[in-house]
């Protein structure tokens, strides 16, 4: 029995290595556990592979049995709290107050978004990953525009020095989690639309879960840990990833859509870059305002994503250096070998 257990983890420890996505892992340790039940059932007592395995299949159905139990019981959970979230959501798909006809006018009236396409973002659904320089604008305008369900993940607090740039927290709410922070400040600026903030920072047993409730993700964060588990979500779970980064005078975005043949955040970083090519904000600087630039864009283009206005950044990253002034687009290509969405080698 030890040596199956050996296995399940040797393969669950290589699937996290590889980032593959936590229903694969589970699939590969279900198969596991079915050829384990077959063996005990076909092959004769006393056969190596019994004993190896523990003589008897009553211990591995029982253990079958309970990981189902806990999982219909986790299953229950979510469509419980998800139950519970929609009580206490307003109706998304009603008709628009006379306040928010006059708040969205100026979106109704452009003809690429107009009355269908306000409602189509008072229907959406958008999470944001990190409430802090390229969060902070990012959903202050998903709010003002209203996208009816906003749900932001951070775990960090306010600190003073964050005040420079993100825009979304004032002084009084230094050493409040940046996550309640950024909901009031929506709640304050919009009434009308749902905030669901995460008070935790993303982590691996949560991302799927949290992903598969919301029609795009924006990832705002400033580590490559983070922005690679958000890329194997997203393209896991068929969302589309608004991805901004910045340092210094510069910074870039992309939507990263595999579901529409895009190539994914790892297909052009294929690997983090050494730590001290790539310095953190606090070491090597921002200029206040950039963060504003690129956040406001990637609700921009959020905005776009939803309503389907114009052309996204899908298959291009939009680079702009506010040091000279300069913006420009490149070209994004697929890679054939990206562990997360590449083709899979064929044999022969």
């Amino acid at each position: 029995m030890l040596l199956v257990l050996v296995i399940a983890a040797a393969l669950w420890g290589l699937g996290m290595v590889l980032g593959t996505p936590h229903r694969v892992r589970l699939g590969m340790i279900l198969m596991l556990w079915i050829g384990v039940v077959l063996l005990h059932l076909i092959l004769p007592d006393g056969h190596p592979l019994r004993l190896a395995t523990g003589e008897s299949p009553a211990l591995w159905l029982m253990l079958g049995g309970f990981v189902a139990m806990v999982l219909v019981y986790r299953k229950g959970l979510r469509a419980l709290k998800k139950r519970a979230q929609d009580k206490q959501e307003p109706e998304r798909k009603g008709l628009f107050t006379e306040a928010e006809l006059d708040r969205y006018a100026r979106h109704i009236v452009l003809r690429e978004i107009g009355g269908p396409g306000q409602k189509k973002l008072k229907e959406a659904r958008v999470l944001v990953i990190g409430a802090g320089g390229l969060g902070s604008p990012a959903l202050l305008y998903l709010a003002a525009g209203g996208v009816g369900t906003i749900g932001v993940i951070d775990g960090d607090i306010v600190e003073n020095s964050n005040l420079q740039r993100q825009v979304i927290h004032r002084d009084a709410d230094i050493g409040r989690p940046k996550a309640h922070s950024a909901a009031d400040a929506m709640r304050a600026q919009n009434p009308n639309v749902v905030v669901r903030p995460y008070h935790r920072r993303l982590s691996e047993d949560v991302a799927e879960e949290l992903f598969a409730e919301y029609d795009l993700i924006l990832d705002g964060t400033d580590n490559f840990e983070t922005r690679y588990l958000s890329n194997a979500m997203a393209h896991a779970t068929g969302k589309p990833l608004i991805s901004g980064a910045l340092s210094q005078w510069e910074g870039q975005l992309s939507v990263f859509d595999t579901a529409r043949g895009t190539p994914c955040y790892q297909c052009i970083f294929p690997e983090a870059p050494a730590a001290e090519l790539a310095p953190s904000c606090a070491e090597a600087g921002v200029l206040g305002p950039l963060p504003g630039v690129l956040g406001t864009m990637m609700a921009a283009e959020a905005v776009k994503v939803i309503t389907g206005a114009g052309a996204p950044l899908r298959g291009e990253m939009l680079i702009h250096d506010a040091l000279f002034g300069e913006t420009r687009k490149i070209g994004l290509s697929r890679r054939a070998d990206c562990p997360v969405c590449g083709t899979p080698a064929q044999d022969g």
